[in-house]
């Protein structure tokens, strides 16, 4: 032993031509909190499949406590000192908390089904100290979301693991919910655990961790302090995309613009996690407001709840009427069209088809009009027009979706993440074809973006959506003034 109870070495997974992990190493010591951040597709969660068994590797080292275990059952590494947290919780409905968490004491052997009879004595220990004393006798079903959260993580110590991996401990809890359950992770380093923590939540992973690992595309780009790995050059252009631009429209300023779009004090739940909370913008005609935040954030249930798509509370108005009671078709049929993130073409059906879907209810001259536009907006479609969606690159099937919302004839366009994923000669021809749209047509935009260098040049003022709530606005030059400081 050298100390160091978790080792990963030339960690490497492939699932088909895709590799999902390459190359990847660290160690982790005993009373040591290592974060691991990136970007939605980096690899942070197949890592820890990797290490826990729950997928096994092509190829690399996974020592726990300095015995190999790198391709072993997920049940042998438990038993041999490693234990998870889910990012979902996953309850025995039925049981209460106090039998869940004895549940995950029991004996190895189908020789020995009963808990022993200090088992009892030492749940209400690990109740305790993650603090869910008062709730012993619930069952899940009636806890809210951060007891449920408590109730993983005391399953995850019931067998006083030496390693503890954390899957996105964060998502859904309220800003207080967040402070708590940092103060119980932090909690593992005094007990001598080794931690790995993965997270979108940036800012908390880092100001809790003692080391950051950040990852892009299955590989490693930095390692080190906190501080360090935020000032990394290539961490700050994978979360901002690169050199911040500016294009500001002070005509637009100076008309006023009516409104269009006013969102107040909007919360979303799934289930009992908190999606949103306390979410109020607006949106002027002919306006551009980019959303920007990282992933996990809420800018996609943010714009699911305009929509009409999720139940939520609070005030939403559209020029100035209510959309509560509006289905999300009559919300669409009303001006207000989304683009979503999956993009959600029909692949068995051809460019012109999806699009002509899209224009369904224009009149025949109308339509073949729109057509052209949108034709000479993206001139890639034309060459592509009876090719079936699924066939189309993803640069081009992003294109095809915009397009067919714009086939509508939306006096909002809401885009939701349009860049993910994207190589950088489509990236170009998405931002130009936005400045087209910006300085040529009455469409209003709301974009929701992670890569604030696609969404600044094309916003007029800019909202920073941070872990459910909206943290900052203005206009994108102070925000390019501040996000040094403030958007990782």
């Amino acid at each position: 032993m050298n100390g160091k109870l978790l080792e990963v070495g030339g960690l490497h997974k492939r699932f088909g031509g895709l590799v999902a992990v390459k190359d990847i190493g660290f160690s982790i010591a005993a009373g040591e909190i290592l974060g691991l951040i990136g970007p939605n597709g980096s690899g942070k969660s197949t890592v820890m499949k990797l290490i826990m068994g729950i997928e096994r590797p092509n190829a690399g080292s996974v020592r726990v406590a300095g015995t190999e275990v790198a391709g072993w059952p997920t049940h042998r590494i438990a038993r041999a000192g490693v234990g998870i947290v889910f990012q979902h919780s996953r309850p025995l409905h039925r049981q209460t908390v106090l039998e869940n968490i004895k549940l995950a004491m029991l004996p190895d052997s189908l020789l020995r089904l009963a808990a022993a009879p200090h088992v009892e004595a030492r749940a209400r220990e690990i109740a305790e100290r993650v603090g869910l004393a008062q709730v012993l006798h619930r069952h899940p079903p009636t806890l809210p979301f951060a007891d449920l959260r408590r109730m993983e993580l005391a399953k995850a110590i019931a067998r006083d693991p030496q390693v503890v991996l954390i899957d996105e401990p964060f998502a859904g809890l309220t800003a207080a919910e967040v402070k708590a359950f940092s103060d119980l992770i932090a909690s593992f380093r005094t007990q001598g655990r080794a931690v790995l923590l993965v997270d979108h939540n940036v800012k908390g992973v880092v100001a809790l961790v003692d080391r950051v690992l950040a990852m892009y595309l299955g590989e490693h780009i930095a390692e080190g302090s906190a501080a360090q790995v935020m000032a990394d050059a290539t961490v700050r252009r994978v979360y901002l995309g690169g050199a911040i631009e500016t294009h500001a429209r002070p005509e637009l300023d100076a008309r006023g613009g009516k409104p269009l779009l006013d969102v107040q004090g909007v919360s979303v739940l799934y289930g009992k996690a908190q999606a949103l909370q306390d979410v109020s913008l607006h949106v002027r005609e002919q306006e551009f407001v980019s959303v920007v935040g990282l992933n996990g954030a809420g800018k996609t249930t943010l714009f699911n709840a305009i929509c009409g798509l999720v139940p939520s509370s609070g005030a939403i108005a559209w020029q100035g009427a209510p959309l509560r009671g509006r289905s999300a078709a009559a919300i669409a049929r009303g001006g207000i069209v989304q683009c979503p993130e999956s993009r959600e073409l029909f692949g068995e059906m051809s460019v012109r088809e999806n699009l002509e879907l899209g224009g369904q209810h224009l009149t025949p001259a109308d339509r073949r009009s729109q057509l052209d536009w949108l034709f000479a907006l993206f001139p890639i479609l034309p060459q592509r027009e009876r090719q079936a969606a699924r066939t189309l690159s993803g640069g081009e099937q992003q294109m095809l979706a915009i397009a067919r919302a714009l086939m509508m004839k939306p006096r909002l366009l809401i885009l939701d993440e349009p860049t993910l994923g994207l190589a950088p000669v489509i990236l170009e021809q998405l931002s130009k074809a936005l400045s087209e749209l910006r300085r040529t047509t009455s469409i209003t935009v709301l974009l929701g973006e992670q890569n604030v260098t696609f969404a600044l040049p094309h916003a007029d003022r800019v909202y920073v959506l941070e872990h459910a709530r909206i943290v900052w606005e203005g206009d994108p030059a102070r925000f390019a003034a501040e996000a040094g400081a403030g958007y990782l």
